[in-house]
């Protein structure tokens, strides 16, 4: 009989140990997340000194609204003031016509927004959706006016006003603001992005070109036209230059205006005046800004989507 060999077990190859591997990974992970620790850790510092160099000129301006003149002057300064009085505020209303210049400043920047509101998105919905030769050219005019600085245009602006008798009155405070480049980009980069078959079929139905825009366009940009109504308002309120040019009068003053007029001598400046007047003159747009934030965060989401 034939012998067959008897076949050998081949050894098992070797493993490495699962334990090991285990090690590996969880320190890994560790090392992972001990770096993003350190990295959410430099971001909230950096958020932290943001917040502190935004709101601290606020911080410092309500604190020194409460204080004597004397404590400005010292050195080094308090941030608290040590002998809070409420004496700023009475000589401000006494001393001022804070009403009149409150109005003032109301009824330009109110007016100058609703302008906005309706002729800058006129344009921007022509910009957008219409169809006319020297569009291109036109938005490139617009673009244009943005860059340049508006103390470029005071001087024409002024002669222009004067040449109209406009000097000194309302409508020349007005009438040079109720469209900005600004409020025409934003509204042309909103109507951009809207469908135009939601316009043909309106288009269809017989509906006007101005139907589409007051009736369609206008309630879609709700978000677009708080963003717009409030930054308006906001610079229009806080306008300086061209109201001190323009307002020659007194009773035409604007609150930034008369502030700087009243409350600051040939010599020294009334320091406690004008923190004071300062606080009245940010708490209406405060309160509007915080009513109205969601529309103006929605508002900027939305104006780059399409255009």
């Amino acid at each position: 009989m034939t012998a067959f060999p008897t076949q050998q077990r081949v050894p098992p190859l070797p493993v490495a140990p699962e334990r090991g591997r285990r090690a590996d990974d969880e320190s890994t992970t560790s090392a992972a997340e001990s770096r993003g620790r350190a990295a959410r850790v430099v971001l909230y510092a950096i958020l932290i000194v943001c917040l502190i160099l935004m709101v601290g000129p606020f911080v410092w301006m309500l604190l020194g609204s409460f204080k004597p003149q004397g404590e400005f002057l010292r050195t080094p300064p308090t941030w608290l003031p040590e002998q809070p009085t409420t004496n700023n505020y009475d000589r401000l209303f006494a001393q001022l016509d804070f009403p009149r210049y409150f109005f003032n400043s109301t009824v330009i920047a109110l007016a100058v927004t609703a302008g906005n509101l309706v002729f800058s998105t006129m344009l921007g919905w022509s910009l957008a959706k219409l169809r006319f030769r020297g569009k291109r050219l036109l938005l490139a005019l617009v673009l244009g006016t943005l860059m340049l600085p508006a103390s470029a245009t005071l001087i024409p602006l002024f002669i222009l006003m004067s040449s109209l008798n406009l000097v000194n009155t309302y409508p020349g405070l007005v009438l040079p603001f109720l469209a900005g480049p600004f409020g025409v980009f934003l509204s042309r980069q909103f109507f951009a992005g809207l469908p135009d078959e939601l316009i043909e079929a309106a288009r269809i139905d017989g509906a006007s070109e101005f139907g589409i825009y007051w009736r369609i366009a206008m309630p879609l940009a709700a978000p677009i036209l708080a963003t717009l109504g409030i930054l308006t308002f906001l610079a229009s309120w806080n306008g300086f230059i061209y109201p001190l040019v323009m307002a020659q009068e007194p009773e035409m003053y604007t609150l930034p205006v008369a502030l700087a007029t009243f409350a600051t001598g040939q010599f020294q400046a009334d320091h406690g005046m004008l923190m004071a007047g300062s606080m009245m003159l940010v708490v209406p747009v405060l309160l509007v800004f915080i009513l109205m934030q969601r529309w103006i965060t929605e508002g900027i989401a939305t104006t780059g989507l399409k255009g």
